[in-house]
């Protein structure tokens, strides 16, 4: 729907400039007649109104293109904020978002005004000190307005300072804010921290702060500087030694010691932090916002309500189709002001916020290219629908989590609404679409489950399943089209939809809302949307790779080879904050993770380290019970290894105690005293070997016909005689042997 113009898109104008003007849409009038739209890159400046239908006449003739690519699109984890960073955006957020609201009033110059002052007073009135003025409130609003018209657009740009973990260089002024006292000579203008300051900080921290005696910080600050900040020493009148410092404005303060061990040691600080708020105070300050007295539907996109249920119907695998794989689940997502059913998953995920995953994803998809994977060819106007709303309605536990709360919410800028007092209706508007998928199921598809399923006598209908997942995806893909095209008897329209003419119809209802009471549907790049849905976890850089879940499980990346992360690993020179990742991924695909970058703009791809393919194409839960499998293996086998062990350990004794008793009963009637036997090793040892060789020398073509000893001689008197005449060794030796003893005797 390029002929349509919609929130949060981007226009480019072509002006044969070298840096083209970017300009975003923030708000659509319902008239379709005016919008809103603001240079993303401006420092200056306010939102200028143009007529929807010049932009879409420059589109058309070239001169502005929709750019697809967002610059300041970001996937940001709200645990990968600094303390600092979450401040800033939370402040930010607080003074502006009473305002921001108040759409288009906010756009024009008369009201703006008054309304900033306002803001600013209220303010005010609550401060004796750092007091607001308005050139900072219209700068957040800017900021708010260029960056995606979310929370998280107010976030700080630390990064651009130094880089996350990265320290500041130290130049000749002072960096920082100035003090505001800093005339007085005893406060001064303090001094910048040095890389002396920062080894002396080490040291202090594993002297005073790191130790059994659980010092605090400001403990550990305060004997580093008596211990590394004194200038001479002095003793008392009862003789107690005491450091004299060196003056305040020549040593560090105790903030930029805080600041640095936040970044020294940055994961544990935030862990401390976390463990000291706990659980539900994270989840009160970050859960959705569930009021909507002030959110009407007033347009395509204005709420979408998703729901899933089990389809009776029973399904066989398209590897194996003489397998039955059980009941599918389907989940439906559909526009509240056109009943537009704008996504939906069918598969054996679920319900689950997997299964909602997808089916959110599937909202946001363009659907042409999503009916072309199952054979089906639509135009894009028949399917209008991969768009992100403004709110999602639901009353099932998918929609609460970490995931939703972290990642969708802020990033996203999408509410989530659980009240029970919708739960009503909410039943009347999902739920009656599958009865009518169900409707028009049974009487053509085999396998599916009647009234009389599990009675005496009934019927089993899993023995008919004819159907895998995929066809039956194809046929509820025909369902909803038929659905986004089919006359509702039940749909009450208003006044302006009857002047118009416009039947009760999904699609005519959508199209119409578009071009009417447009403003609530936005556009994600696809890949951001199933970034901000996908689970995310702590992964951790190893000399073998990229580790996750604790399993022998390693990814690489090309960031990671270009800057020797494993290498690093390897040699321990890894900072805490550099060898601890947050991850996004997906439990279905383990081939591959994805690495949010600083900026959150943009994320590196890692594939797996699986050069025996043992992980390799299998999803997570498939690799658990793998592991788990040969887990229990090693437990059952755990008890036969010992009894084996036991059996070799009886061979050995009685192997040790037959040779025992041989030996014993030659030693019993041996005449050889015991320094006999041990001054005559050499030459047993030689006797021992000749006698070895004989049986363990190699016979080439040796017969298994054995000749017995008295046979009659074969061999030539010459040989006989030969032989005769070379030496015996053996009687050489026992001679010398004989010669010996009597020596010593």
């Amino acid at each position: 729907m390029n002929n349509d113009l919609f929130l949060n898109e981007l226009i480019e104008w072509h002006d044969n400039s070298e840096k083209p003007l970017i300009e975003r849409v923030l708000w659509i009038d319902e008239g379709y007649i005016i919008a809103f739209l603001f240079d993303i890159k401006a420092k200056k400046g306010f939102p200028q109104p143009k007529k929807v239908s010049e932009i879409l006449e420059a589109i058309s003739a070239g001169l502005a293109i929709k750019q697809i690519q967002d610059p300041w699109a970001r996937i940001v984890r709200d645990e990968s904020l600094t303390t600092r960073e979450k401040e800033v955006r939370d402040k930010a957020w607080e003074i502006i978002s009473s305002i921001a609201v108040q759409e288009p009033s906010i756009y024009y110059r008369h009201e703006r005004g008054s309304l900033v002052k306002k803001v600013v007073a209220e303010y005010n009135a609550r401060r004796e000190e750092e007091k607001l003025v308005e050139k900072t409130v219209y700068g957040y609003l800017r900021r708010y307005w260029q960056r995606g018209k979310t929370p998280n657009a107010l976030i700080p740009d630390l990064f651009n300072s130094a880089g996350k973990g990265k320290l500041k260089g130290c130049g000749k002024d002072k960096r920082g804010r100035p003090r505001k006292n800093r005339h007085i000579s005893e406060i001064g203008e303090g001094v910048n921290v040095t890389e002396n300051d920062r080894k002396v900080f080490r040291l202090a921290v594993t002297k005073f702060y790191q130790n059994i005696k659980q010092n605090s910080l400001v403990d550990a600050y305060s004997l580093m500087v008596r211990e590394y900040y004194k200038e001479d020493i002095r003793y008392d009148d009862n003789g107690v030694k005491k450091s004299i410092l060196i003056p305040a404005n020549k040593r560090p303060t105790l903030e930029q010691f805080r600041y640095w061990y936040k970044i020294e040691y940055q994961n544990d600080v935030e862990k401390t932090i976390t463990s000291r708020k706990g659980a539900k105070r994270f989840s009160l300050e970050h859960r959705a916002i569930t009021g909507t007295s002030k959110m009407e539907t007033i347009g395509p996109g204005s709420r979408y309500q998703i729901d899933a249920t089990i389809a009776d119907v029973y399904l066989v695998s398209k590897y194996n189709r003489t397998w039955i794989i059980g009941r599918p689940v389907i989940y439906v997502i559909i526009d509240v002001f056109s009943r537009m059913i704008a996504g939906v998953y069918v598969g054996l995920e679920g319900p689950s916020w997997i299964g909602a995953m997808m089916a959110l994803v599937n909202a946001a998809t363009n659907k042409v290219k999503f009916c072309c994977e199952y054979g089906i060819e639509i135009t894009e106007e028949e399917w209008p629908c991969y768009h992100i709303p403004d709110a999602i309605l639901g009353d099932r536990g998918e929609l609460i989590g970490m995931t939703v709360e972290r990642n969708f919410i802020p990033n996203l800028y999408v509410r989530i609404e659980n009240a029970a007092s919708y739960r009503a209706d909410w039943k009347g508007l999902v739920e009656r679409h599958f009865r009518i998928i169900h409707g028009y199921v049974k009487p053509f598809m085999p396998g599916y489950v009647d009234t009389d399923f599990r009675q005496r006598g009934g019927k089993d209908y899993r023995l008919d399943g004819r159907l895998d997942v995929e066809q039956f995806t194809e046929i509820v893909i025909h369902i909803v089209r038929h659905h986004n095209n089919h006359f509702l008897s039940k749909y009450e329209r208003d006044t302006a939809m009857i002047a118009d003419d416009i039947p009760p119809i999904p699609r005519e209802l959508w199209k119409w809302g578009i071009a009417n009471r447009s403003g609530r549907l936005r556009t994600f790049p696809e890949d951001i949307v199933k970034l901000n849905l996908m689970p995310t976890e702590k992964a951790t850089v190893t000399a073998k790779g990229i580790k996750l879940r604790g399993k022998e499980m390693y990814y690489t990346c090309e960031k990671a080879v270009k800057e020797q992360w494993f290498e690093r690993a390897r040699s321990n020179l890894l900072s805490q904050p550099e060898k601890y990742l947050i991850i996004s991924y997906d439990i279905r695909q383990p081939n591959f993770i994805y690495l949010p970058s600083p900026d959150g703009r943009d994320f590196d791809k890692c594939f797996l380290i699986d050069p025996e393919e043992r992980y390799f194409g299998k999803n997570f839960h498939d690799i658990e019970y793998m592991l788990a499998y040969e887990k229990q293996q090693q437990e059952k086998h755990r008890s036969k290894g010992q009894q084996d062990k036991v059996d070799l350990m009886a061979e050995i004794e009685s192997v040790t105690a037959r040779a025992t008793k041989m030996t014993d009963a030659e030693l019993k009637h041996s005449t050889v005293s015991d320094q006999q036997r041990v001054t005559g090793i050499r030459n047993n040892r030689a006797f021992e070997k000749a006698e070895r060789r004989k049986s363990e020398g190699f016979e080439i073509g040796k017969t298994e016909i054995q000749q017995d000893e008295s046979a009659v001689d074969t061999k030539p008197k010459d040989s006989q005689q030969q032989k005769s005449l070379q030496p015996d060794y053996f009687d050489i030796l026992s001679q010398n042997r004989q010669e010996l003893k009597r020596e010593q005797e």
